[in-house]
This record gives C-alpha cells, sequence and structure tokens, in this order.
C-alpha cells in the first residue's frame, strides 16, 4: 500500500510534534562546583528525565547579569530559570526577611523545607514575587563570621573589623549593633579579602572552600547562625504559561517542597564537608559565640523582629508575629 502525501504530511507533522523538545535558558552567578550550581544542574538533569526528554536545560556559561540584577533578568526574558538572593536588593522585598534572621537552625535542609511550608501558605498568595513563576524559595546553612584577623567573641570585636554582607535582615542587624560592614554579593569575597579591603566575611561554612577564602583563619558560629539567606528559585512567567499541559505538570511536581530539599540538601553536605576539611586543612580557628554575645545579638534582633512585623503587615501580611512563631515551630518540628 502506498501512502499519499497528504497522509505522509500529516505523519511526519504528528511525529515532530511528539517528539517537540523545549529547551529552557538557566543562568547561575556562582561557580559551577558552587553547591547551588550543582543543585541546579540536578534540578535540570531530574526535569529531563521526568519529562521524557521533553524540557531540557540551557545552563549558559556565564551569567546573564550581575547578581543583584537576576530577578529582573529572569522576569524580562533574559534567561528562562535562575535564581537570587532576595537580600541582594534591599527594601524590595520584606516577607522573605523572615527567613533571614538569626538562631533559627542548623540545617539548610530544615530550614528551607519549613520556610517552603510558610512561603506555601502565607507569602505566595501575597505575590511579593510578582512578574515571575517561583519554583520553589530555600535558604544557605547557619551564617557564620570569618575573618583573617582575630578570634571573635563579642560585638566589640566585630565591631573592630570590616566584613563583607549579603544584604537583608543581617544588614538590619549589623547597624543595630554598631558594625562596620559593606554590602556586597558573596561572589566578591575573595577580590574584597585577598586585597585587605575587607578582613571578613558573614557566610555560611561551604563558602570557605567554594570561593576558595585560603586567607581566613578564624571563625565564629552561633547556635541557629547568625542568621540565613533567602534565595529564590524562579522562572519566566510567560515561559512557563508557553508549556504544555504535559510539561507543566512536570514543572509543578519539581517545585516547592522538592527545590527547597534538594538545595537544602545540598548546602548541608558541603558545609560539612567544609568543617571536617578544608577549614582543617587550612588551620581555622574554632570559635563558639559565647551566650553573652549570643544575648547580646538577641536583643537587637527582637526590636527588628518588632519593625519586620510592622512592615509585614503594611504590606498585607496579617498577625506577622504569629506567621513568625509558626515558622519556627515548623522548623522545630521538622529536626
Amino acid at each position: 500500500m502506498t501512502l499519499r502525501p497528504l497522509t505522509c504530511a500529516l505523519l511526519l507533522s504528528g511525529s515532530a510534534t511528539a517528539f517537540a523538545q523545549t529547551v529552557l535558558t538557566v543562568s547561575s552567578w556562582l561557580p559551577p562546583t558552587h553547591t547551588v550550581s550543582v543543585s541546579q544542574q540536578k534540578w535540570c538533569a531530574a526535569l529531563e528525565q521526568e519529562s521524557k526528554n521533553s524540557l531540557k536545560c540551557n545552563i549558559l556559561p556565564k551569567a546573564v547579569v550581575a547578581p543583584p540584577g537576576t530577578f529582573d533578568a529572569v522576569r524580562d526574558g533574559l534567561a528562562d530559570i535562575s535564581y537570587t538572593v532576595d537580600g541582594y536588593t534591599p527594601g524590595r522585598f520584606v516577607f522573605t526577611q523572615m527567613a533571614e534572621f538569626p538562631f533559627l537552625g542548623d540545617s539548610a535542609e530544615t530550614t528551607s523545607v519549613a520556610y517552603q511550608h510558610i512561603y506555601n501558605k502565607y507569602f505566595a498568595p501575597a505575590g511579593e514575587h510578582r512578574g515571575v513563576k517561583v519554583l520553589g524559595v530555600f535558604t544557605h546553612g547557619p551564617g557564620v563570621i570569618f575573618n583573617t584577623k582575630k578570634p571573635i567573641t563579642s560585638t566589640a570585636d566585630v565591631a573592630s573589623l570590616k566584613f563583607r554582607i549579603g544584604g537583608g535582615n543581617i544588614s538590619e542587624l549589623s547597624k543595630a549593633m554598631g558594625w562596620n560592614v559593606t554590602l556586597k554579593p558573596a561572589t566578591e569575597s575573595y577580590e574584597l579579602l585577598s586585597t585587605g579591603v575587607m578582613d571578613g566575611t558573614f557566610l555560611p561554612d561551604e563558602s570557605l572552600a567554594s570561593f576558595k577564602l585560603n586567607m581566613i583563619k578564624h571563625v565564629t558560629r552561633f547556635p541557629g547562625g547568625l542568621y540565613n539567606s533567602s534565595f529564590v528559585f524562579l522562572m519566566n512567567a510567560d515561559k512557563y504559561k508557553s508549556l504544555t499541559a504535559e510539561q507543566k505538570a512536570v514543572l509543578d511536581k519539581l517545585s516547592g517542597e522538592y527545590v527547597a530539599r534538594l538545595f537544602g540538601q545540598g548546602w548541608d553536605a558541603l558545609d560539612k564537608a567544609s568543617r571536617e576539611g578544608a577549614q582543617v586543612s587550612q588551620g581555622v580557628q574554632q570559635t563558639a559565640a559565647p551566650q553573652a554575645f549570643v544575648n547580646e545579638i538577641k536583643a537587637k534582633q527582637s526590636a527588628l523582629e518588632d519593625k519586620w512585623a510592622a512592615a509585614a503587615e503594611a504590606k498585607g501580611l496579617k498577625n506577622a508575629k504569629g506567621v513568625l512563631a509558626e515558622f519556627r515551630a515548623e522548623i522545630a518540628k521538622l529536626k
């Protein structure tokens, strides 16, 4: 039997449709070996597998913009998918500052999953990240104080040195504590420290290895961390809308808690590896923050939480203090 030309054309057209592949442009502003970049690569591999190759990532060799411009770049279509730190654009995001408070927890995975639960319930409906499709939120591991000069055991010790910070609540806390800090992306830490422009940086443990901070001699840790950074993993909204129903279902399956666990687990593993490997081989002196130091920070943070609650409620969040208490209870439940 011979197929007529029209029949052949229809079959070929159907075959092309069935095997059509959507390629998503993915941007990362951290080094390819950094835990966030690695987790993003794992997410892309899962996306390709779950979609049966209908969706594929093209991870660009360099970021489309500097870190603070990432949210707008994804919103405007310069990249289909990326991640950013909410605190890199001061004053823009209020609700998300809740995930940046000190002493929340010692695991990025636990804090991230609890944050995702609260985000879904309270923050997503409020639309603070409007303009993009939010694939998930997460935090890094508990923030520590790295420096090149001396052990830090008090507020006065911190105030005597110059530090790079990432913005958000830690910026407000540093001002309240009278510390000398400068807001810069984490990716600039090596240059700032190696040139002596800064004496130290506030980062999670893994950063020593991730950013090759071989000049660091001291680290001070706090129970539950001095701070966290709130990250959002995001997608261009129009690109998401253009997908088929089946493709959207795959993306939705790999969103939310899936993202929080994936990125959180990666961060916990690298934090542990840094504490047990790079910091030991580098001879970094370990210091646990004395209780008096912790208490000073808690006193200043209390006022900042009042300020946050007022700002969040002014933007439409009801019972902000109650939401914060629920967040802390969720972290405790997940430990």
